[in-house]
């Protein structure tokens, strides 16, 4: 399904006055905090489906999305049932499980019983702080830099949290199914494309794309490879469960740098105006 921008959210028309670059964020970790919500899921869903023996802890899921291509959370709860039976010696063609029965159990457990409905929804989905607010992007949008997202996340999901919770209207959006997953760029290109287009904005413009796994900062290093008309910067953002100093957080920063951030922040909202003009300016 191809994303409709036909109309342009408010908050970011002033965009276009005095248009210095674009930045485009991942949800899950940057947006809103999912270590309660998307991770407690995982756990969940590993736990049902090795009968209540593994429930992997938030350092081990970090250490499956540190590979780089777990970024889908359902192909990641798979891959970790899949492993803890491997390691009792149990080949994965023995195992009974589909990927359709994981999606299912996975979404009951993070929107709740009723689905389809987000009116309805009461799972941890309703349990998700929010990082970023409406007044930051119409800061950005004022000092002339362009927003969008592009996330792993469905459709339902990241519309339920930018325009139910955030208030945005006409968020520009790529969404899973509507893109390949990453570190795949193709998402990332279009929502450029999309902003370039909707704002009239010149094509040379630098991106900035900020998010908190390793999958999302190969995603600029392919949108470089294969868009190299404009620059491109990663932003690694640490995710709330990793924010204690430590081991851990240092760990966790370390590999955003390796896999290429040219910065890394604390909180997305780090990501003032200044300092992404800065960052913007480094390139010309």
């Amino acid at each position: 399904m191809e994303p409709k921008m036909e109309q342009r959210d408010p908050a970011q028309l002033q965009a276009t006055i005095t248009a210095q670059g674009i930045a485009v964020f991942d949800i899950d970790g940057v947006v809103r905090d999912v270590g309660q919500s998307y991770r407690r899921a995982i756990a969940d869903t590993v736990e049902q489906f090795t009968g209540g023996a593994f429930r992997p802890t938030l350092d081990q899921i970090d250490g499956l999305k540190a590979e780089g291509i777990w970024n889908n959370d359902w192909l990641g709860s798979q891959e970790l049932i899949y492993r803890y039976y491997e390691g009792q010696g149990q080949s994965r063609e023995s195992i009974s499980l589909t990927y359709d029965e994981v999606v299912d159990y996975f979404q009951r457990q993070y929107r709740g019983a009723n689905l389809e409905d987000p009116s309805q929804w009461d799972g941890y989905i309703n349990q998700e702080p929010l990082l970023m607010g409406a007044p930051y992007l119409q800061q950005l949008a004022a000092a002339g830099i362009a927003w969008g997202f592009f996330s792993g996340a469905t459709r339902g999901s990241a519309d339920y949290v930018l325009q139910r919770r955030i208030g945005l209207q006409f968020p520009p959006l790529v969404a899973m199914g509507e893109a390949p997953d990453k570190p795949d760029p193709l998402g990332l290109l279009k929502v450029v494309e999309q902003l370039t287009h909707s704002l009239g904005l010149s094509p040379t413009l630098p991106v900035l794309y900020a998010g908190d796994t390793v999958a999302d900062l190969y995603t600029i290093r392919e949108a470089q490879s294969q868009a190299p008309d404009r620059p491109w910067w990663a932003v690694g953002v640490l995710p709330p469960h990793v924010q204690e100093p430590g081991p851990r957080r240092q760990a966790y920063e370390q590999r955003l740098w390796d896999a290429g951030a040219h910065r890394v922040v604390s909180r997305v909202t780090d990501l003032t105006p200044g300092a992404i003009g800065q960052l913007f300016r480094e390139g010309a």
